[in-house]
């Protein structure tokens, strides 16, 4: 049976658009955005915060050109799989090997990169066969992030629970449980591969209704917060990240063609 490459449709768009407004976020500010911990004391840290973000904006923009498309990609999953999750976040799960903190944190990152690798494998020219494995790789990955993503909701219930709006019935506690306990049903959903793309698709929809109901409120109350700013970005990138995933666990032929 002929192995054929993942298809993309419109989730390749918005993860490029995240990683552009991650870099232009860092860029105006000149600071390393918060999941790039990068010590205090490393050597010319200012120039290099610039040119991480500049790096972001430059290959997330590269990712709307088909042309580019795949080595933007390649370049993006390489930066937040070697550099950030390994290198950085590594250094800090290592001097702080009981904080769940680090490891959830990590995998912000690394759900980025799953991403990446995604839509390399599905827009380079390569073969099917070893794109397939890719994108599987991307996809458990990914996989992976989201039972990290919804274990931290129940660790840090203290703090999930006061970013749901109090308006939201029944009360902001259950909606803190409940997300977490999404993230995690689909995390299993994606890595045992049942009821895979529902599970995506419901996660790419849970990150999206963030952005209004948990973001951009906290933006407006506070412009002046850095964090504030990079949340949005990051929560517009994981956004894409899964939707990438989701458009990868379609049938072949199910959807629309690069």
């Amino acid at each position: 049976m002929a192995v054929e490459k993942p298809t993309l449709v419109l989730g390749w768009r918005v993860y490029g658009l995240g990683v552009m407004a991650m870099g232009l976020v860092c860029l105006v500010w000149g600071r390393f955005d918060p999941g790039q911990p990068v010590p205090k004391a490393f050597p010319d840290r200012a120039a290099l915060a610039y040119a991480a973000a500049a790096f972001m904006v430059a290959a997330g923009a590269a990712i709307e050109w088909r042309r580019t498309a795949a080595w933007a990609a390649a370049a993006l999953a390489g930066y937040f799989a070697l550099i950030v999750v390994v290198l950085l976040n590594g250094r800090v799960a290592l001097a702080h090997p009981g904080e769940y903190g680090a490891y959830s944190g990590a995998a912000e990152q690394l759900a980025i990169a799953a991403g990446g690798l995604i839509v390399y494998a599905a827009k380079a020219r390569i073969d099917p066969t070893l794109a397939s494995r890719l994108t599987r790789a991307g996809q458990l990955a990914f996989g992976v992030c989201a039972l990290l993503f919804g274990g931290a909701h129940f660790v840090y219930l203290n703090l999930t629970a006061p970013l749901v709006p109090a308006w939201l019935p029944p009360n902001p506690t259950f909606w803190a449980y409940a997300t977490g306990a999404a993230h995690i049903a689909a995390g299993l959903a994606i890595l045992t591969g049942v009821q895979a793309r529902p599970a995506a698709i419901a996660l790419t929809v849970m990150f999206a209704a963030f952005t209004p109901l948990v973001h951009i409120p906290l933006l407006l109350a506070d412009p002046s917060n850095f964090t504030n700013w990079t949340e949005n970005a990051l929560n517009l990138a994981l956004t894409g990240a899964a939707w990438v995933v989701a458009d990868s666990l379609a049938r072949p032929g199910a959807s629309f063609r690069r």
